[in-house]
């Protein structure tokens, strides 16, 4: 059985760049004229989302007198509800048959009634390429993927070490290689909204038994699949103890279709717990997340969050491998047993037996989040 890994800090990302030298992006941005109107097509997943900000923001940064807009899935779109650096946010959500049709027309329609003159796009896919260029952008930048090279003005193949180390530095190597921007891995500070924040301060003082003492955010479900998902009765056993240790009390999160994960957690606990699972968007998960003392789970978007909100976090890493998505933050950890057929990168294990995550006890994920938080 391989060591078990247990960062003390935050995951560092492989080829961070300099803040001082991000400061002087002009030796990377060649683009003239300079842009007027930015879109930015965003990601498809949440934790994407959290490691693609130090890009966007690197395209603020660069260009802020730009009017900047984000294209986003519609269930997303709240991520940006507190991010006032950010001048619109346009929403989207495609169906299926006929319906999803129309709907692409429309975001076609949506792109080119506001004049963009650069689109950049996030994903890979061929079908964000197209939008911008069925709706008249003039100049297109992107990595080379999907076919889609002949749709793209400003492309680029992804460089080796963006596929092979951290992912925050994916897309900050696709802006500098296209030549629209330049920026640092570290620059990923997540936006809280106001008034989610107080709507959340009251949900926890409506859903609280031990007002006054510590809260832990537990996410127990990752949409990926089991090989990322620590036992619910781990969970439970976990949830004890962090209340006979620490007198705290948990709230656990995700999105609404996690809801059912959620309440086995819970069930599986002597001490019970709240469940904002389906109680909240994005936004208010954000401030949710925010008003806690800590947080453990498993390598989601809610991780993702958490750790880049710089709270205390513990991440569970099963099939995945934690130098290329783990948490961003100051203050995470990662519990990792590196076994011999670790990383797998599948959504079950083809062994049956998910030794990398049954053998993680709930006592080494207590200890961590206790040893990484700060004195009372």
């Amino acid at each position: 059985m391989g060591s078990l890994i247990l960062e003390a800090e935050t995951i560092r990302p492989q080829g961070a760049v300099d803040p001082r030298t991000a400061a002087s992006a002009g030796r990377a941005v060649t683009l003239d004229p300079p842009p007027e109107r930015i879109l930015v097509k965003e990601v498809n997943w949440l934790g994407d989302v959290v490691m693609s900000l130090p890009a966007l923001r690197a395209i603020r940064r660069t260009w802020p007198r730009a009017r900047l807009a984000v294209l986003v899935k519609q269930e997303l779109a709240s991520f940006f509800d507190g991010a006032r650096w950010i001048d619109e946010v346009i929403p989207y959500s495609v169906g299926c048959g006929l319906s999803g049709f129309f709907d692409r027309r429309r975001i076609v329609g949506e792109i080119r009634s506001r004049r963009f003159d650069l689109g950049i796009l996030f994903p890979n896919s061929f079908e964000s390429a197209l939008w911008l260029t069925m709706a008249g952008v003039r100049r297109r930048a992107g990595f080379v993927a999907d076919a889609r090279g002949a749709m793209l003005t400003l492309k680029a193949p992804p460089p080796s070490d963006a596929v092979t180390g951290h992912q925050v530095n994916y897309w900050l190597a696709m802006v500098r290689a296209t030549g629209v921007a330049d920026g640092s891995a570290d620059d990923f500070a997540i936006d809280v909204h106001g008034p989610h924040r107080e709507r959340m301060r009251e949900w926890l003082a409506a859903n609280r038994k031990r007002p006054g003492h510590p809260v832990f955010a537990i996410a127990p479900a990752a949409a990926y699949g089991p090989a990322k998902e620590w036992p619910a009765e781990s969970y439970g056993t976990l949830i004890d103890l962090l209340a006979r240790r620490e007198n705290a009390e948990v709230v656990l999160v995700g999105a609404p279709s996690e809801c059912a994960k959620c309440e086995e957690v819970a069930a599986a606990s002597k001490a019970g717990a709240m469940i904002a699972a389906g109680h909240t968007n994005v936004g208010e998960l954000i401030a949710l997340l925010s008003l806690c003392d800590g947080f453990i789970g498993n390598d989601s978007g809610c991780m993702h969050l958490a750790g880049a909100l710089g709270i205390p976090t513990v991440a569970i890493f099963g099939s995945t491998n934690p130098n290329r998505t783990g948490p961003m933050g100051p203050k995470t950890r990662v519990i990792y047993r590196k076994l011999e057929c670790s990383p797998c990168l599948a959504r079950t294990c083809r062994f049956g037996h998910y030794n990398c995550l049954t053998q993680i006890e709930p006592a080494e994920l207590a200890d961590a989040i206790v040893a990484i938080r700060p004195p009372h």
